[in-house]
């Protein structure tokens, strides 16, 4: 069995949208690509960090869906990472009322000493120099290195984040910090430029609108579902993530063509992801549930067409 190592953080949001608001309630990158990843029964752990205040229940949460979490550090007298926003009316746009680092800003990760042999590294969203300690720690070369980032590393840490970049055989972003890094309009060109910087696939993720993925010449797109409701956007690009990379550890196939296959699974994981607040949907999210929306991806991408 494919092992799988996710860094991330696991922390507590704070949540407004125009359907509702929530007080503090389980978030983080990791929490939700973890989730994702449990669908498909791959030997994953979590590294990350937390405070005293964060509740046993939902650690316990993350070890029932056979989630190692002996690489998530418990600062006893510190508090966990909490980020708190709020969402406009077109759901696309937010604006972040609180983030507060705690133990976060000290975090130095730990992969766990059975786990430095994993066939794929997913690094959440994280500081660059965090991300390549976890590389660094590795045994041998993963079969797989996906990369999540954001325009604040650009910001700040725009030479660390490069330097990530090279080791990496996928990057996930979304269509605003592509063009971001790269500096190009047209998301074909910023592909083709972040290809240049290291990464083999290049995966952009354009929200509501789907994701597209790139590879050499190679172009693939994947709608996102139409839903009848959308309550919180919050860790869909996370549970993109967590699908897209539990599907590729559990196939072991790292092939342009079975990429699709992952873009879609990681497509159909981020549509339930956004129909409740926070992780609510994905905690109870079944199999079967999973196997019938692909059945709607399948029925709403298939078409025959006569060609003249």
């Amino acid at each position: 069995m494919s092992k799988l190592v996710i860094v991330g953080t696991v922390a507590f949001d704070a949540i407004e949208t125009p359907f509702g608001k929530t007080d503090k309630i389980l978030g983080g990158a990791a929490t939700f690509i973890g989730l994702a990843a449990s669908q498909f029964n791959v030997d994953t752990a979590v590294v990350s960090i937390v405070g005293g205040d964060f509740p046993q229940e939902y650690l316990d949460l993350l070890s029932n869906k056979n989630i190692d979490v002996s690489g998530v550090e418990i600062v006893k007298e510190g508090k966990t990472f909490f980020w708190s926003g709020k969402y406009h009316n077109d759901m696309n746009t937010r604006d972040t009322l609180a983030t507060e680092l705690n133990v976060l800003a000290d975090f130095n990760p730990v992969v766990p000493e059975n786990y430095k042999d994993a066939d794929v590294v997913m690094l959440g969203n994280l500081h660059p120099i965090v991300q390549m300690a976890v590389l660094e720690q590795m045994n041998k070369k993963p079969k797989m290195v996906i990369l999540d980032t954001m325009n604040f590393w650009m910001d700040c840490a725009l030479d660390e984040l490069k330097t990530v970049i090279k080791k990496v055989d996928v990057i996930a972003i979304n269509d605003e910090e592509a063009r971001q890094l790269t500096g190009e309009y047209s998301l074909v060109v910023a592909a083709r430029k972040i290809h240049d910087m290291g990464p083999k696939y290049v995966v952009i993720k354009k929200g509501e609108h789907g994701a597209l993925l790139f590879h050499n010449e190679n172009v693939f797109f994947a709608p996102a579902l139409p839903l009848e409701e959308v309550f919180d956007p919050t860790g869909a690009g996370d549970t993109f993530a967590g699908g897209f990379a539990g599907y590729l550890a559990k196939t072991e196939d790292y092939s342009f063509e079975n990429m699709k296959n992952a873009v879609i699974y990681g497509s159909t994981l981020a549509s339930f992801c956004v129909e409740k607040f926070g992780t609510e949907r994905m905690k109870k999210l079944e199999h079967r549930e999973v196997h019938q929306r692909l059945q709607q991806f399948k029925q709403l991408t298939q078409f025959e067409i006569e060609l003249a």
